[in-house]
């Protein structure tokens, strides 16, 4: 028996939850998968999967397979893809992770431009507001805003990206417009709860950074939403410019305090420490760092 075979069975059934699932995602049947994980049992003579009725579960030492073992076959596949890719095009799957707003208004299209350069690929995108773990899940890199804290990771620099105040005409021939950044207490202000501290908005005017303490009657948990209630006329939102999309340009939206936003926040591709990057992977990062210059994100 293939121990590559037994492992990809493993972590198809660890990550999905399911025999069912994992043999559909394997391509082979369930009677197959549960065969494999059985033999990789056998041969590490341990338990690595809790089996219910329901739900496959996972035993300690099976989590710490799962832990370590995506990274292996990642390097072996990207291995063999780079010994047949030095001879025709790139190939296979890339699964990608990225921020909900930022992966709807940039990743999906930097994925499809990337793409029509390279018919032999196929792409897994996945939108998510929280920090996808890359071996866990089977991911090959992930788009994030703003400094990681996991050692295990890598980062290469995309570019950096700075919130500004926002708010729409009509909200302000209502309501006035703020002077200063500390006249924001005084007006309703939209909460985006994905920003590490909701409430306390931080701008950086000249050498110093400001911060403010906002309050009002919408919570959101995107930058978008924060930007569709703005031009609602319900309040002042402080959103990354790639979520404004044309809203500026089109007056649906006024910028506020002039040159003055948040301080930068780096945009970064990010993979695992330690593992070979594949050929595939290292294209895709570098088209990335060329095309978020001209795509107007920034």
């Amino acid at each position: 028996m293939d121990i590559t075979d037994e492992l990809k069975a493993f972590v198809a059934t660890a990550q999905t939850g399911s025999f069912t699932a994992a043999a559909q995602q394997l391509g082979v049947s369930n009677r197959l998968t549960s065969k494999y994980v059985a033999e990789l049992e056998a041969r590490l003579g341990v338990r690595l999967l809790q089996r219910t009725t329901r739900r496959v579960g996972l035993t300690p030492a099976g989590e710490e397979l799962l832990s370590r073992v995506p990274a292996v076959l990642d390097e072996l596949d990207g291995l063999l893809e780079d010994i047949a890719e030095g001879s025709k095009g790139l190939s296979g799957m890339i699964r990608i992770s990225a921020p909900v707003t930022f992966g709807e208004t940039y990743v999906s299209g930097l994925v499809a431009r990337f793409g029509a350069l390279h018919p032999g690929l196929s792409f897994d995108l996945r939108l998510t507001d929280g920090f996808s773990d890359l071996a866990r899940e089977g991911v090959d890199m992930a788009f994030r805003i703003g400094t990681s804290e996991m050692l295990s990771l890598k980062a290469r620099k995309l570019g950096e990206v700075r919130s500004i105040a926002v708010a729409s005409p009509g909200y302000l021939a209502e309501y006035g417009t703020p002077s200063d950044p500390d006249a924001l207490e005084s007006f309703d202000c939209i909460i985006d709860t994905n920003r590490k501290a909701p409430r306390r908005w931080v701008f950086e005017i000249g050498a110093e950074e400001k911060t403010v303490t906002v309050q009002g009657r919408y919570q959101v948990n995107s930058a978008q939403a924060a930007t569709d209630l703005a031009c609602a006329g319900l309040g002042i939102a402080l959103v990354p410019r790639f979520a404004l999309g044309q809203a500026l340009e089109t007056g649906q939206l006024v910028r506020l305090f002039g040159d003055v936003g948040s301080p930068p926040s780096a945009i970064n591709a990010v993979y695992l420490e330690g593992r070979t990057l594949p050929r595939k992977l290292r294209a895709l990062i570098d088209f990335a760092v060329k095309d978020i210059r001209t795509a107007g994100v920034l």
